[in-house]
């Protein structure tokens, strides 16, 4: 045991515990992909009261505001570098939940939690296009499980798989996830934020780019959003757990494992998504789906298992 290790266990540090070869990094993404499993039945609710911008807009808006206090490491040292890096991870995650929330509006909520899984077999391949790092076999055959489990979700027998627009939109909120995946890896060295700085900084940014395309798409005009129970409910979760907890879990694992790890285990996330839809919403399911299910869990629960004594002494050089 080297030095690190000893420390690490000595102080009991939360984030250098294992248990069954799964660290805290993972337990925090597998508790992601559960809250967002949720978060597109109760997205398209809201969508369904409030025009799709505009949502985005007033939901990135309460996270910022919740997360003003997070702010002050912002100024103290390498602001400029943490504001680009958080502008520049900003729009690209606008472009995701642009895509993902038309998408859900135009697709069963179900449908969109299988399909954005797809980032999971996207990954790896932007990981080696973006970080010019070749990922490990097993990265590759568990991306195609989990691709393999994502069309059977989405289908309840083989020749009913087909594409909307709705799917094609989460097909490339899929992409755009893969790539904020290693992006996030890649500027990880170039500033001092913690993860909460840079989720409020990304909130910021989403709100004002969301904000500026409602009122071009709308020629100025704005709506007040609904009074009801439900909208802020609904509201209260996609903000202060899809985005305030979720992000800034995303963003802390995304700067302390591999790209392709972090989606891998992100992957569960239809199969979150597809019992709240059953259970909490009376969506339906078959066996054809299930099984796709099983994939795609058998895929992420693969890559946080222990790597061979031979994997091991080959990291050793490196």
């Amino acid at each position: 045991m080297d030095s690190k290790q000893v420390l690490g266990t000595a102080s009991g540090a939360w984030g250098e515990r294992r248990w069954a070869g799964v660290g805290a990094a993972e337990v925090m993404l597998l508790a992601v992909a559960a809250v967002w499993g949720g978060s597109y039945a109760v997205a398209k609710q809201a969508t369904q009261q409030l025009p799709v911008l505009e949502f985005i807009a007033l939901r990135f808006g309460l996270t910022f505001v919740v997360l003003l206090p997070a702010l002050r490491p912002l100024f103290d040292a390498q602001w400029r570098q943490g504001l680009a890096v958080g502008g520049l991870l900003g729009a690209n995650l606008l472009a995701i939940f642009v895509c993902e929330t038309f998408g859900v509006s135009l697709t069963a909520a179900s449908n969109a939690a299988f399909l954005i899984s797809l980032c999971v077999a996207l990954t790896p391949f932007v990981e080696w296009w973006l970080l010019g790092r070749r990922p490990e076999p097993r990265m590759f055959w568990a991306a195609g499980l989990s691709a393999v489990g994502a069309a059977m979700l989405s289908a309840t027998s083989p020749a009913s798989i087909s594409v909307g627009w709705g799917d094609g939109l989460m097909v490339i909120a899929a992409f755009l996830r893969a790539v904020m995946v290693c992006m996030t890896r890649r500027f990880a060295g170039r500033h001092s934020m913690p993860a909460l700085t840079l989720t409020a900084v990304q909130s910021g940014m989403m709100a004002l780019g969301a904000m500026a395309l409602s009122l071009v798409a709308s020629k100025g005009a704005w709506h007040m959003p609904p009074a009801t129970a439900s909208f802020w409910w609904g509201m209260a979760y996609l903000v202060l757990l899809c985005t305030v907890f979720a992000f800034f879990a995303q963003n802390h694992a995304a700067s302390h494992s591999s790209p392709s790890r972090v989606s891998l285990l992100m992957g569960s996330e239809p199969v979150f998504g597809a019992l709240i839809a059953v259970y909490g919403f009376g969506e339906t399911v078959g066996a054809w789906g299930w099984a796709g299910g099983l994939l795609i869990v058998m895929a992420a629960w693969w890559v946080t298992m222990p790597q061979s004594a031979a994997p091991r002494a080959h990291s050793v050089n490196l």
